[in-house]
């Protein structure tokens, strides 16, 4: 029986490449010269840190830009409430999202499940699979994910006929 996976993975060596350049631009710019503006990089966060907000907000732009230029989508990142940090600074977590969540996952089934099209899904772990039947009702339900408006980037795959 034909199926498919629907994974939301992210590509941590883009993530830090993204980082990397991000720290380097900030470094360089003369608008930021003498500030405590920078970017740190754990393994499941990122987090900002600034002068006052508007600094941020600059920083967290930069990181936006080279993360989109890295091919990264912005839909990874789960902003954090803004925060007071030492020395008059400010701070920002930005959690990075990986695999499909069970909230998530509901989403996508009940999405698939409106299609009406003769498919089964379930949530497996941190991915949803999805069955049919035939593979053109496969491929309807990626186009119908595509154009959803779920907050992840989904993949899709091990496409088996």
């Amino acid at each position: 029986m034909p199926s498919f996976d629907i994974v939301s993975k992210l590509d941590l060596q883009e993530v830090d490449n993204a980082v990397n350049i991000a720290k380097k631009e900030i470094a360089n710019r003369f608008d930021f010269k003498g500030s405590k503006a920078s970017i740190e990089l754990t393994k499941e966060e990122i987090t900002l840190i600034a002068d006052d907000e508007p600094k941020l907000l600059q920083v967290k732009d930069i990181l936006e830009s080279k993360l989109t230029k890295r091919g990264v989508s912005l839909l990874v990142l789960d902003y954090q409430k803004l925060e007071d940090a030492t020395l008059g600074t400010v701070r920002q977590k930005a959690k990075l999202r990986q695999g499909v969540d069970k909230e998530n996952g509901k989403k996508i089934i009940q999405l698939i499940k409106d299609t009406k099209l003769k498919v089964q899904a379930q949530i497996m772990d941190d991915q949803v699979r999805v069955t049919g039947k035939k593979i053109d009702d496969l491929q309807e339900v990626m186009g119908v994910l595509r154009t959803s408006q779920v907050p992840l980037p989904l993949q899709y795959v091990n496409m088996r006929s």
